[in-house]
């Protein structure tokens, strides 16, 4: 690594904020600028990798800002010296979003994330032509108006044919085969709405094609979509998808959230035994190779919060070495979640007991853990997440695969 990369990583962290906001379009637009810094140092892939490394072992050293900026190198690089042309597509839902698509002007909370992921995008290919991509805002039904405010954003922007927005329920209507058995788009939880859009998105395949779903925030910055077309155009996989618990993640995410992470993976890991490599099934941010995806997308059985999880399930069965994570940046987007009122882990693991059952081999274990899932109801999960044992919270979930140290029996007892 150039030593001149490290010496301009400890000159920037100084002026980078102690917290990253996502409603200040300054903070990440700073990010982007110290990634510009490091590039003009160098575009070599390697030694930005080992900048991040570095910075990596002396993370508490230097703020998140200077870290994302890092990856975002790296990413930028990566599509700096693809040897061949390639299409994006972003995929996300739209559900509530009528405050977070503002700007902060507009709304505390806003995010004005549909005019930034565009401009994230645009940062990314800046000077490569033959990197194009275009976007699919799905509006999930929302009662609040989303996917019309993305139409009338997207108009007054003049973003033109590269952002359109789609709404699930004029999709059911029309009978499209991806939205059955669907009858109403309340019968959607963002799942209906990315498999319709992953599905449009690649009807038409384009060259080196790669279809991204992300979440309607800013969590991960859309600049570290180079690190999902490496793992799709220049390693061969047909998914590459984020993962916010590797050791070269940086996320902001800490507390009972974060243990009621780890109860979640460790239940599924008992269930679900296709995918022991992969510890973080539901990071907004997938990337997969767009012949694959228009394939697997289709007859899911699970249009709500399970779907990322059915998809690399299906995935794997398509091909078996056919995923790769990839470490992103994550900051956690809370305020306005749509999402952390309703709490889905427990539908979502019974949901996943429904694929258990439907896509893989039945075996006794798992028989245990799936009757312990389905029996269990709020008042008994509520329960759970307040005795959840030392076991599961003391370990990292990428140790889950192979421990198995807590029983159903054990977890049924906590829950009683």
């Amino acid at each position: 690594m150039s030593s001149e990369l490290i010496v301009l990583a400890r000159e920037l962290g100084p002026a980078a904020p102690e917290i990253l906001d996502l409603t200040d379009p300054a903070h990440l637009g700073q990010a982007q600028r110290a990634a510009d810094r490091f590039l003009a140092v160098s575009t070599n892939t390697n030694e930005l990798r080992l900048l991040e490394a570095a910075l990596l072992e002396e993370r508490d050293a230097h703020p998140l800002l200077i870290q994302l900026a890092a990856k975002l190198a790296v990413s930028r690089s990566v599509v700096l010296n693809l040897a061949q042309p390639a299409h994006v597509s972003i995929v996300f839902a739209v559900y509530q979003e009528h405050q977070r698509i503002l700007t902060r002007e507009q709304h505390p909370g806003g995010e004005d994330f549909l005019v930034r992921k565009v401009e994230q995008l645009d940062w990314l290919v800046a000077g490569c032509p033959d990197i194009t991509w275009d976007m699919f805002v799905v509006d999930d039904g929302c009662p609040d108006g989303s996917g019309q405010l993305a139409e009338e954003i997207a108009a007054r922007r003049g973003l033109g044919e590269r952002v359109q927005v789609l709404y699930l329920a004029e999709a059911i209507t029309e009978g499209m085969p991806v939205t059955a058995p669907l009858t109403d788009p309340s019968q959607s939880r963002k799942g209906g709405s990315i498999a319709l859009g992953l599905w449009k998105a690649t009807r038409n395949l384009h060259p080196g094609h790669v279809a991204v779903f992300t979440d309607a925030d800013l969590s991960t910055h859309l600049g570290q979509v180079g690190l999902l077309l490496e793992g799709v155009l220049e390693r061969g996989y047909d998914a590459a998808i984020g993962s916010r618990r590797e050791p070269a993640s940086v996320v902001i995410k800490q507390g009972a959230r974060n243990n009621r992470g780890k109860l979640f993976i460790y239940l599924w890991k008992r269930v679900i035994s296709i995918l022991p490599d992969v510890v973080d099934t539901q990071c907004g941010f997938k990337g997969f190779r767009a012949e694959t995806v228009h394939e697997v997308v289709q007859e899911l059985l699970e249009k709500k919060f399970a779907f990322d999880i059915e998809l690399l399930i299906k995935t794997r069965l398509h091909r078996e070495d056919s995923i790769v994570r990839v470490p992103v940046a994550w900051i956690d987007s809370d305020v306005l979640s749509t999402t952390t009122d309703l709490q889905p882990y427990l539908p979502m693991l019974k949901a996943m007991v429904q694929m258990y059952r439907v896509y893989l081999p039945q075996n006794a274990s798992a028989d245990l853990f799936a009757e312990f899932i389905v029996e269990l109801d709020d008042a008994g999960w509520e329960r759970l997440l307040e005795n959840i044992p030392a076991a599961i919270t003391d370990r990292e979930p990428a140790d889950f695969g192979d421990f198995a140290g807590v029983s159903a029996a054990d977890l049924r007892a906590a829950a009683e």
